[in-house]
């Protein structure tokens, strides 16, 4: 009989693997690894998730990464802006191409049909092999090759279609909002073991995110048809069901602790993978919440974990002497809980801020 798991069981499993209980002694390259990507939409929530799940991490840890190349940031999951380590990218990438292919079909729509794209993509690997460019470069050479196409498509097709990472800076963030794109380094054109990567990029979400149901694993990475890419591994994966009945799918020596365990408060970055992985996202955050923290305008707001569970939303302001870190519950918390954020609120306000003096923490409840 297929054994059934509860919302908190999968809760539990999910903040094991997350490395949300406590944080681990670990380097960022491994952790990245392990989480597969971060969501890095924005340039400072990589650093904040990696700050709440690796003892002692200091932001130039992940910088020296990024300076090296060990660790880049590109256009990957769900097409959007991801980091992830260079290997894993090398592998994954072509998995994800046909993905981002039809995101730039999806919502281009008649509007590729003002250029060739290939002819476009030629260009595009032109422009960027003289030099690190920004999209608004490369969009007005564009136009000099094309001046009769649609520049914002020509520009998205580009983004999309070609193996580029961003160039990283001496920033605090190590990027500054419109960066430079260049083409990464020994790319090949011709992917090898296509099957195979499709194969361990599914196996590497179900150890990070699992137990986990087809649609969740396309939800994850945006793409479409894995279910026979399941049915393929279903030999060495063990099968769950939840409550409602779905079958979920898992490996078989991953971590699944009881319903029992004890999860302290923590504070989650904006945009992180936990509250965006899922078909169904109730393992960790009501349906009710999720309009209040991934908004109409495509932003997704850095949040609470209460018990587990997503409870609310965080944001910090600064002035020259005092640095505010805001915390905006759904409900009034349990004492323990408040008490719990209070301790871990200044280490975040001055990881976030480390240069101002003062801070101030606030309950908007």
């Amino acid at each position: 009989m297929v054994e059934r798991l509860t919302r908190r069981a999968l809760n539990r499993a999910l903040i094991v693997r997350q490395m949300l209980v406590s944080r681990v002694e670990s380097t960022p390259l491994r952790v990245i690894e392990h989480l597969v990507a971060l969501q890095a939409q924005q340039a400072r929530p990589p650093f904040v998730g990696l700050w709440s799940r690796i003892a002692g991490f200091q932001r130039q840890d992940l910088r020296d990464l990024l300076n090296s190349g060990e660790i880049v940031r590109a256009t990957l999951m769900r097409a959007t802006l991801h980091l992830m380590t260079r290997r894993d990218y090398f592998a994954f990438r072509p998995v994800l191409q046909p993905m981002l292919s039809g995101a730039a079909q999806s919502i281009l729509r008649d509007r590729l049909q003002s250029f060739d794209l290939n002819s476009v993509l030629t260009e595009g690997r032109r422009l960027f092999a003289e030099r690190p460019r920004t999209f608004t470069e490369v969009r007005s050479g564009l136009v000099a090759a094309f001046p009769d196409a649609d520049e914002r498509a020509m520009g998205y097709a580009v983004r999309l279609h070609l193996p580029l990472i961003l160039a990283p800076e001496e920033h605090d963030w190590s990027f500054r909002a419109d960066g430079d794109f260049g083409l990464i380094e020994g790319w090949s054109e011709e992917p090898d073991e296509l099957s195979r990567n499709t194969r361990a990029l599914v196996l590497r979400y179900l150890a990070t995110f699992g137990p986990a149901s087809t649609a969740d694993v396309q939800a994850w990475s945006g793409m479409r048809g894995l279910a026979p890419i399941l049915e393929e591994l279903r030999p060495q994966l063990e099968v769950f069901r939840d409550e409602r009945k779905r079958e979920l799918f898992d490996l078989p020596d991953a971590a699944r602790p009881s319903e029992e365990l004890e999860i302290p408060a923590r504070f989650v970055a904006d945009f992180d993978n936990l509250v965006l992985s899922h078909a169904d996202r109730t393992r960790i955050i009501a349906d009710e919440h999720r309009p209040i923290v991934v908004t109409k305008n495509g932003l997704v707001l850095p949040t609470i974990l209460v018990d587990g569970f997503v409870a609310g939303t965080w944001k910090t302001a600064a002035t020259r002497k005092i640095a505010t870190l805001t915390i905006s519950p759904f409900a009034p918390l349990p004492e323990a809980a408040r008490e719990e954020l209070a301790a871990e609120g200044e280490g975040l306000i001055r990881f976030v801020h480390p240069d101002v003096a003062g801070f101030d923490l606030r309950f908007e409840e």
